[in-house]
């Protein structure tokens, strides 16, 4: 069996992982192709609902047009149940977040810039994410909620604003409110000042989207060039604002991050910078992407938005949860295996790659009633959009519920009958992105 690149895993002593074997047959039922992944979530959700049922863990070929082609890359194990899922993140001694977590190959320099913690492992993974954590403590929450309210009061003006200027009354949903109010809360966390806060989310957009030709480039040159140019920016940004927090602390997360030390030691600059990548595609995307999906739903499902807006305050937070289920905003995640070990009667080879698709496991028929059905009063929803528990659970979860919370209950008291229609979504085997959908804040009249 051949090896694939060297990498440090992090303290477990491990130095070369195998990328899988060549005589494996795949199944026939492929979830590794462009085309697969340019359809929408419920045709996909056609060939997951198969091997659910009848072979839940299967060995795939690699996926299409990845940005670098590795010669003995043979596939990856495809996660596709709730409870596997469940068990592989629990896992982690046995199943590796530090090879990467993308399912892409992508550049191993790309990797070490813009992940961080979520891609490894202990003992480093604990200390760093520790530290992280203060910053997302439910006291730190409660502190900015009236900030949170704030943000969407003034997401939802420019949306009515917007829509009174259209000839028609139809805006862009995302341009104009969806992905403004994440981008406003976290880096009004952070201390990113105004301006910038629109450009390093324009950026980070363009690092992300690799699957998108509009976005990123039409060629795998174009793609790896404007993202190393992305992450440079990035990096750069961090640097000056640190360097300032330094010799001017404040009472932002830059100033923590500038101020902290693991292990007696303070984080580098490079440190920093890989975390603020890490925290602005976590702190835009996921929020973006569920507020999207979750309007589109609203608008397709009347008589759950009816019940819902009987009690906007009192059944927000059942609503958000099964929202948040619905849209599942991060399709899928990447462990390596760091040993021989076996999955439910799979064997599985040091060095294979899993795929966990969270678009099934959300939508997993044994671990979720009616999971087809949106039912707003769903209780206890058992989704796993978060991640599903274990050591890289998702830290900035309360964040997002308070996000789409608040912005919900502000768009439904002063916009009842908004519609959305159908949505623009962007190619890609990571993120479930709508990179635009029209919207109609007055369906019947432009008075507000």
């Amino acid at each position: 069996m051949t090896t694939a690149n060297k990498f440090d895993a992090q303290g477990t002593g491990l130095t070369t992982l195998a990328s899988g074997n060549p005589d494996r047959p795949y199944d026939e039922i492929s979830l590794s192709g462009k085309a697969f992944w340019s359809t929408t979530m419920d045709e996909r959700e056609k060939s997951f609902a198969i091997l659910r049922k009848e072979r839940p863990i299967t060995w795939q070929p690699p996926f299409e047009e990845n940005l670098v082609p590795v010669e003995d890359d043979y596939g990856y194990w495809a996660i596709t149940t709730h409870r596997h899922l469940v068990e592989v993140t629990r896992r982690p001694d046995d199943f590796l977040s530090g090879p990467g977590i993308v399912a892409d190959n992508v550049p191993a320099e790309l990797l070490e810039a813009a992940q961080s913690i979520i891609a490894m492992d202990a003992p480093r993974h604990t200390k760093l994410r520790r530290l992280m954590a203060s910053a997302f403590t439910p006291k730190q929450m409660r502190r900015i909620d009236d900030q949170i309210k704030g943000n969407a009061t003034k997401c939802v003006d420019n949306l009515i604003e917007k829509a009174k200027a259209s000839p028609d009354g139809w805006v862009d949903w995302v341009a104009e409110c969806g992905a403004l109010l994440p981008m406003h809360n976290f880096n009004d966390m952070m201390g990113v000042p105004d301006g910038e806060r629109q450009k390093a989310t324009e950026t980070m957009n363009i690092f992300m989207s690799w699957a998108d030709d509009e976005v990123s480039g039409p060629t795998a040159e174009a793609k790896l060039g404007n993202m190393f140019n992305s992450l440079n920016w990035m990096h750069e940004l961090a640097q000056k604002t640190v360097t300032e927090r330094r010799a001017n602390p404040t009472g932002d997360l830059f100033t923590s991050l500038a101020q902290a030390e693991v292990d007696g030691e303070k984080l580098t600059d490079h440190e920093i910078g890989s975390f603020f990548v890490l925290l602005t595609v976590a702190g835009n995307d996921t929020t973006r992407q569920s507020l999207a999906h979750g309007l589109r739903a609203l608008t397709t499902h009347p008589d759950q938005r009816k019940w819902f807006m009987e009690d906007l305050e009192g059944r927000a937070q059942t609503a958000v949860e099964e929202l948040v289920r619905w849209a599942t905003p991060i399709a899928t995640f990447r462990r390596t295996a760091s040993r021989d070990c076996e999955l439910d009667g799979v064997q599985i080879t040091k060095g294979d790659k899993l795929i966990m698709f969270y678009s099934s496991a959300n939508r997993d028929e044994e671990a979720i009633e009616r999971p087809h059905e949106l039912d707003l009063s769903r209780s206890p929803n058992p989704h796993i959009s978060f991640g599903g528990g274990g050591i890289h659970h998702c830290l900035g979860n309360q964040l997002a519920r308070m996000q789409l919370r608040a912005l919900f209950i502000e768009l439904l008291t002063r916009c009842p009958d908004i519609e959305a229609a159908e949505p623009e979504l962007s190619p890609g085997s990571f993120f479930h992105v709508v990179k635009r959908m029209q919207c109609k804040p007055f369906p019947d009249t432009l008075s507000a």
